[in-house]
């Protein structure tokens, strides 16, 4: 149990932090699935679009690693171009 006031409220917060990250990565996953999923190039595309966007948005905000965030977009813009 935390003894200061000040702990407390760290307490608090990394909680509420946690439940936010834990839902953010969980859309992340989605996202990538749905690239994943895509048969044709054109909804490969699309999706690509809007799950690299939210890739950045989690890498800048320090919910991933800028790294990881540039790495998955790497491996899925190279799978969307193997689409027929």
């Amino acid at each position: 149990m935390p003894q200061h006031k000040s702990a407390e409220k760290r307490v608090r917060q990394s909680a509420k932090r946690a439940v936010r990250n834990k839902a953010a990565i969980s859309k992340m996953r989605t996202l990538v699935k749905k690239v994943r999923s895509a048969k044709t190039k054109v909804d490969g595309a699309a999706a690509l679009k809007t799950v690299g966007q939210y890739l950045d948005r989690l890498g800048a905000k320090g919910v991933i690693k800028k790294n990881m965030a540039s790495n998955q977009k790497s491996r899925l813009a190279k799978f969307v171009n193997k689409l027929a």
